[in-house]
Order: C-alpha cells, then structure tokens, then sequence
C-alpha cells in the first residue's frame, strides 16, 4: 500500500526547481526571486528556525527542502496562519513516518482558520452592504442640494 503524500513531500517533489541549482541547492538572491520575496524575509524565517539553509561562507545555500517549507510558509501566511502555527505544522513532519500527527494539527488548525476567514467575510460583507446603503444616502442628499435653486435672498 502507498503511503500517502502530505504537503511537504509533494512540494519538495516538484521540477520548479532552477537547474542552476548547484549540488541541489539555491542561492538566497535566486530563492527570494522565485518566491517574490525579499532577502530580509528569508533571514527572518531564518531567524524564527523556519529554514536552515547551509552556509558556504557568508553565502546562504537552500535546500529542495527549505523550497518546500518556503512553499508552505507562504501558503499558510496567505490564509492566516500565524508563523507559530506554520512552524508547529511543519516541525511535525517526518520524512520516514506517517505523519498523522501533522497532518490532524493541520486539519485542525485549517478548519478554525476557515472559521475565523468565514466569519471576516460575515463582517465584510456586512460592512460592504452598510457603505453602500450610507453612499446612496449622501449621492441622493447631493443630488437634492445641487438641483435646489439659489433664493433670492441669499
């Protein structure tokens, strides 16, 4: 039976590599572009133990594996995750286990991030429809202002 794939192996199993990589690893001015990231994001996932790029020198290498964990920082930073909770999920990875544990923290992460996300888009909505309703308040008084003749005695 295949074991199935989580997010992390399928990222790192992608050909979006450059072929510039050298040894399978990509320098940090070549890992930023390709993410569209700046240089201090990348020292600051760094910092925070996110990515662990090799050190030639002052020279920065990223691995097929800090591609994938960039991949899936950025993922859960677009959909709200905080980088605590990105670095919880991605910690509990192990390449020679099945990884349930990962994977329940990120279903269970996911859906009361979903909940939350819902629950933005309620107030959004909301705030969406009282703007509009307070614009065609104020273009009807303009509109009346603006066609009301000048008396004489102004």
């Amino acid at each position: 039976m295949m074991k199935p794939m989580t997010a992390v192996d399928a990222a790192a199993n992608t050909n979006e590599i450059s072929m510039d990589m050298q040894d399978g690893f990509i320098r940090i001015g070549e890992m930023a572009k390709k993410h569209d990231v700046t240089l201090r994001t990348l020292r600051f996932y760094e910092d925070k133990g996110l990515l662990n790029p090799k050190r030639e020198g002052a020279t920065r290498l990223y691995s097929r594996r800090d591609n994938a964990r960039l991949k899936l920082i950025l993922l859960g930073r677009k959909v709200g995750f905080s980088l605590r909770e990105v670095k919880q999920m991605i910690d509990l990875y192990d390449p020679s286990g099945s990884n349930a544990k990962q994977l329940k923290l990120a279903l269970d992460k996911s859906e009361k991030q979903l909940g939350r996300l819902q629950k933005q888009r309620q107030a959004i909505d909301e705030a969406i429809g009282e703007l509009s309703e307070a614009m065609s308040i104020v273009r009807d008084m303009l509109s009346e202002r603006q066609n009301v003749p000048v008396s004489a005695s102004a």
